[in-house]
């Protein structure tokens, strides 16, 4: 009796592996040692070598069939219904109309000029299985429903592993949403958002992050979204070299924890990274340039990193009321260590309110802003550690024994900034000889000074930043 079930024509099909004649000689060596008339021990042999070549052949990996479309006439949609897991799929130069679903490991990859139009309505891609990639396509014209998560590209739950690189994408209502699927990364694509929507808040997102684990947004381009990179209930995750312009938030967060913010960049936003809700962050080496209200937003955040970031030209809307710009806002977030910060060219460095206190703040260069901090407190806030403050260019104390420390602490804030904060109304009274005689006397008697922010160790010498210029 023949027990090999071998079939020659799998052995040529090039999904299974390279045709080796090595391996068709151990087939046939057990098919005649494992016939009835064999010899016990040779029979006995022979299921030996008969395992030992299954265990052969399962071990040869899966070797790819390559797909080109168009072809023969089959849709891109047949195509991918049709291919195999770890298939891919080439589309050559052109404009096709697509809605596809791709439920199987793949590899979706365009030539240039390749175009995936989703003609206004649903996702132009959506994928539901790991281990899918996505590369080098134009995708745009996804639906504009947000409410239904419109996308260019929306990966599910089951879509662990997904790769999105080197694609643009345009006029979508979402760019990308990755919906829960984990070890997701997406990499050097560039996305514009819908604008046929006049308003910012009527567009989707760039990039969406929704309960993500241990995912990667790097080197991407974005813009005339209505906010960058936006992040929620997500863990683990990294944004890194990304580049965002022309935006409500160059980046939101919400809900997430144990996260990185690295070298990023914003510009002409309404603020560069609104980070809320959110602890154990770091957030390092970004760049925000000439962007409106803030800088950088600390809404309900704790025990978080903001190092090492650069922050110029926060001007706001000076055509509504309270519409200065702010470098770093501080809201209601305690716990943090703010250092080695470049906060320059703003209408104020730092704000801080609603209890953001327990803040370690130093080594930072607060560079001629028009207000280098406001903090209505009741008590003394000092802003050093170990003997190191900030570098504060307003500062005109001196240093006599030339150790890089100013000899006398710098008080950002009197009792008359204090004052027109609480009375807005009363900046009338800005130049008036009853201000300048309260300014005169409260140096005169510190005892009359106002608790708020102390650096009792202001540095002579803006510190060296990594990657900036001072």
């Amino acid at each position: 009796m023949d027990v090999c079930w071998w079939r020659p024509d799998i052995v040529n099909d090039s999904r299974t592996g390279p045709p080796c004649g090595a391996m068709r000689l151990c087939v046939n060596m057990v098919v005649k040692m494992t016939r009835e008339n064999a010899h016990p021990a040779t029979r006995l042999c022979g299921r030996m070598w008969f395992f030992g070549a299954l265990l052969l052949v399962t071990s040869f990996p899966t070797v790819a069939a390559t797909l080109y479309f168009p072809s023969n006439g089959t849709s891109l949609a047949g195509i991918v219904q049709q291919a195999a897991s770890g298939d891919v799929i080439v589309i050559a130069k052109g404009v096709y109309s697509a809605h596809l679903v791709i439920d199987k490991p793949l590899t979706l990859r365009g030539k240039p000029g390749a175009v995936l139009d989703g003609g206004g309505r649903g996702d132009v891609i959506r994928v539901r299985a790991p281990h899918v990639v996505i590369q080098g396509l134009t995708i745009r014209h996804s639906g504009t429903n947000l409410n239904h998560m419109d996308a260019g590209i929306f990966a599910e739950r089951t879509a662990s592993h997904i790769l999105i690189k080197d694609n643009f994408l345009d006029q979508n209502g979402f760019g990308i949403w990755l919906d829960s699927c984990a070890d997701s990364q997406v990499i050097d694509n560039r996305i514009r958002g819908n604008t046929n929507q006049r308003r910012l808040a009527d567009r989707g997102n760039g990039i969406q992050l929704a309960n993500i684990t241990r995912g990667l947004v790097a080197g991407n381009e974005i813009w005339q979204t209505r906010d960058g990179l936006y992040v929620e209930t997500s863990t683990d995750c990294v944004l890194r070299d990304n580049r965002m312009h022309d935006l409500r938030y160059g980046v939101h967060y919400m809900y997430s924890n144990h996260d990185r913010l690295i070298n990023n960049h914003t510009w002409n936003t309404r603020s560069g990274y609104a980070l809320m809700s959110s602890d154990h962050l770091i957030v390092s080496g970004n760049h925000s340039k000439n962007d409106q209200v803030y800088g950088l937003l600390l809404n309900y955040i704790t025990y978080s990193t903001i190092e090492d970031n650069t922050i110029r030209g926060i001007h706001g809307d000076h055509s509504i009321i309270g519409g200065v710009g702010k470098a770093i806002f501080i809201y209601n977030s305690e716990f943090n260590i703010i250092r080695n910060n470049v906060l320059a060219d703003s209408d104020i460095g730092i704000h801080l309110t609603a209890g953001s206190e327990n803040n370690v703040i130093y080594g930072n260069a607060f560079i001629d802003n028009r207000t280098q901090v406001k903090y209505v407190a009741n008590h003394t806030d000092e802003w050093s550690l170990h003997g190191r403050g900030n570098y504060w260019s307003d500062y005109l104390g001196w240093d006599r024994n030339d150790d890089g420390i100013g000899d006398v602490a710098y008080e950002p804030n009197d009792a008359v900034d204090k004052l027109l904060w609480t009375y807005p109304l009363a900046r009338v009274l800005m130049s008036s000889p009853a201000v300048e005689t309260l300014r005169w006397v409260q140096t005169q008697f510190p005892v009359l000074k106002p608790q708020g922010v102390q650096d009792s160790y202001p540095l002579m010498q803006p510190p060296v930043i990594p990657g900036t210029r001072q």
